[in-house]
């Protein structure tokens, strides 16, 4: 589960370039071939989440009609405060706020942030749909 707080959202090759060599040591730590998705520590201890897309690099919407340009076939966050220079982020990029803790799901192609309520209650706060061409007949 990722703390609450404002957190850079999209493709993390933008803004993680001087970690972005240990960014990829942890995800491809198992397999060569095949990329982890989940919540991640950098070796100072700074956390980041990822999922990889359906369809690897492209312009991906939210629903709010946002987009999420991908040059490294994944989507995550990386709270702002943790990025080494915001004057390397592309232009466009997103910026959230998370009023509670949240986690990524991944579910036919589309990466949700979900706050998870004190209440018990959660609530999808972005959902990037990176398989716009899903149909459920197809499932």
């Amino acid at each position: 589960m990722m703390r609450a707080g404002t957190y850079y959202v999209g493709d993390l090759c933008y803004v993680m370039h001087p970690q972005w060599k240990e960014v990829c040591d942890l995800m491809f730590a198992c397999d060569g071939n095949q990329v982890l998705d989940g919540e991640f520590n950098l070796a100072n201890g700074v956390r980041f989440a990822v999922h990889s897309t359906a369809y690897g690099d492209g312009t991906y919407m939210d629903l709010d009609g946002r987009e999420y340009p991908v040059d490294a076939g994944l989507i995550g966050c990386i709270r702002v405060e943790d990025v080494y220079d915001p004057e390397w982020w592309l232009e466009g990029v997103q910026t959230v706020e998370f009023q509670y803790p949240f986690a990524l799901e991944y579910d036919n192609g589309v990466i949700r942030f979900v706050e998870h309520y004190p209440n018990g209650k959660t609530r999808a706060k972005v959902s990037i749909d990176t398989d716009p061409i899903y149909d459920e007949d197809y499932a």
